[in-house]
């Protein structure tokens, strides 16, 4: 009787490869090859799945994301219901700060995926930046939501603001990521302008 392959478990498995292959020496030294051999299947396997490492890069993010999203979901079930808009968007911007392992991880590939896209055309043509897109309409409409129940006020321009704080939440995670400042520094300065939008 031949084998059953869990396909999704395949894949998993090779995106597992990838990203070890990916910490341990730097996005730019990830190859096909490089993650077959991580993940001790076949070339060909590899190539099965992803086609092109331009695929498999972008596929490893979707993952991370999805990911991200699960985690924030777990911290959003931990909180009081209703959640304040306050606290809520806090949660969801301390998620994209590289603050453990894997939040590293996520924050570390997509940083190099960014930089090597600019300069390979294959990589520049994947929808990468359609995650971060997403996280801005999700922010931008948490924002307009709190307008609606007069935590923010009427005349913030809600898109505007969630660019923002992505913005300084992005570049705070970069500087945790080269030794600029701690987590718990970026969280506090992430506090800082969260204190700025919601003022009184």
């Amino acid at each position: 009787m031949p084998k059953v392959v869990d396909h999704a478990v395949r894949r998993k498995q090779i995106i597992e490869g990838l990203l070890r292959v990916a910490v341990r020496e730097g996005l730019h030294a990830v190859t096909m090859r490089a993650v077959a051999a991580e993940t001790e299947v076949s070339l060909r396997l590899v190539q099965h799945y992803f086609q092109s490492k331009a695929r498999l890069m972008h596929a490893t993010l979707e993952y991370l994301e999805c990911e991200s999203r699960d985690r924030w979901a777990a911290r959003l079930a931990e909180l009081p219901d209703p959640v304040p808009a306050r606290v809520l968007v806090e949660a969801l911007l301390a998620e994209a700060l590289p603050t453990d392992e894997r939040s590293r991880t996520f924050h570390l590939m997509w940083t190099s995926y960014a930089v090597l896209a600019m300069t390979d055309r294959e990589l520049a043509e994947q929808p990468f930046v359609e995650g971060p897109k997403r996280l801005e309409r999700q922010l931008g409409d948490v924002l307009a939501r709190a307008q609606a129940t007069g935590e923010l006020p009427a005349d913030l321009d809600a898109p505007t603001e969630a660019a923002r704080l992505l913005a300084v939440s992005h570049g705070l995670g970069t500087g945790v990521l080269v030794g600029q400042r701690t987590p718990a520094e970026a969280i506090a300065v992430l506090g800082y302008h969260l204190d700025r939008t919601f003022h009184d």
